[in-house]
């Protein structure tokens, strides 16, 4: 399905799948009297919830966005989310508010396997990007959100992108990894990484942060959200407009009084092995926590040289256990279910 925004008469009235039917519901529900739309949040950080969002604050963020990656009237964009969730909200809120040309594709692992033609900008998952690798180049600017984008991810983005341009033709896709959260109404910040990977994340203008005692990350956004939000997402401030994310408070692991970051583990490990993989903290009576690593798929010889040959510095990041299973669980967006994996772990 498709939809041209500058003419609303295009919209179908009638949906050839249950998706494109949620689609145009929340087109209707937009366009309707009403101020305000429901969210859900997805539930990877706490409990899941539903939640009222003003439309005029949809509106401001979908703007930000536009004006950062210069999109432009009747440029055409790919939905291939959730709309239950603010990410497919805001593609919709996004297309309307600028005019876009939408297309509509059912959320799977596998949202590019029939797409022929140039699309000018989309959201995707990591995991969906993962499986779209052959053809991501068909898309000028995408974004990815819902989840950490691994250096693992990164490098197999580079090698596809750049293999298109042996021939020295200029890239014309840009790749960002996106910063926010469903009370922020998806995304505040932005980090490129590919043609040019950077280091820290770029904020939109109209919003501002700050650190608190903890080192995590403030947010102050009143076009977005009355209230100053307060995260656990521990950060390094370069300046008012840049940050670099380390980690979450509520991940950190005490092993032995040592504070240890998983995210920061879990980034240098899939430089060197393939796998998906998650560190946790293990209840231990010595440790207090006990390191240990978990891996997805199965034991082999050319994985174990791999992970001998990681050197772990300090050494107290080195796992003291180190355990594989078949799927790590994840949340319906495709985030990490970290809850679920170490209860997991725990009755294994």
């Amino acid at each position: 399905m498709e939809i041209h925004f500058n003419d609303l008469n295009t919209i179908p009235i009638f949906a050839t799948n249950p998706f494109e039917k949620k689609v145009i519901q929340f087109v209707q529900e937009w366009f309707s009297d009403t101020p305000t739309v429901s969210v859900q949040t997805s539930g990877s950080t706490g409990v899941p919830k539903v939640f009222e969002v003003e439309k005029k604050k949809m509106r401001y963020s979908a703007e930000m966005t536009c004006r950062f990656l210069e999109l432009k009237h009747e440029d055409s964009a790919l939905l291939c989310l959730p709309v239950e969730y603010i990410s497919g909200k805001m593609m919709i809120v996004r297309s309307i508010e600028r005019k876009l040309r939408l297309h509509i594709t059912e959320p799977s692992l596998h949202p590019l396997q029939n797409l022929e033609t140039e699309i000018d900008f989309c959201a995707m998952t990591p995991l969906q990007v993962e499986h779209s690798l052959d053809k991501i180049h068909l898309i000028k600017k995408l974004i990815i959100g819902g989840a950490a984008v691994s250096e693992a991810l990164k490098k197999k983005i580079n090698e596809k992108l750049l293999q298109r341009t042996a021939d020295n033709e200029q890239p014309t896709t840009i790749v960002y990894e996106t910063y926010g959260m469903s009370e922020t109404l998806s995304h505040i910040a932005l980090k490129e990484i590919f043609p040019n990977e950077h280091q820290y994340f770029q904020l939109f203008q109209g919003v501002e942060i700050s650190q608190d005692p903890r080192g995590c990350l403030t947010i102050n956004a009143p076009q977005l959200n009355s209230e100053i939000l307060q995260t656990n997402d521990i950060i390094e401030l370069k300046n008012i407009q840049e940050f670099r994310f380390l980690g979450r408070a509520d991940h950190i692991i005490n092993s032995g009084g040592a504070k240890i970051y998983p995210e920061q583990l879990e980034a240098m490990v899939k430089k060197v092995i393939p796998n998906e993989i998650v560190f946790l903290g293990i209840p231990d009576e010595r440790l207090g926590q006990k390191l240990t690593l978990v891996i997805e798929g199965t034991k082999s010889v050319v994985l174990n040289e791999k992970l001998s040959n990681i050197h772990y510095q300090p050494k107290f990041h080195q796992p003291k256990e180190i355990v594989f299973v078949e799927k790590i669980p994840r949340t319906p967006n495709g985030k990490v279910n970290r809850r679920a994996l170490l209860d997991f772990i725990q009755n294994s």
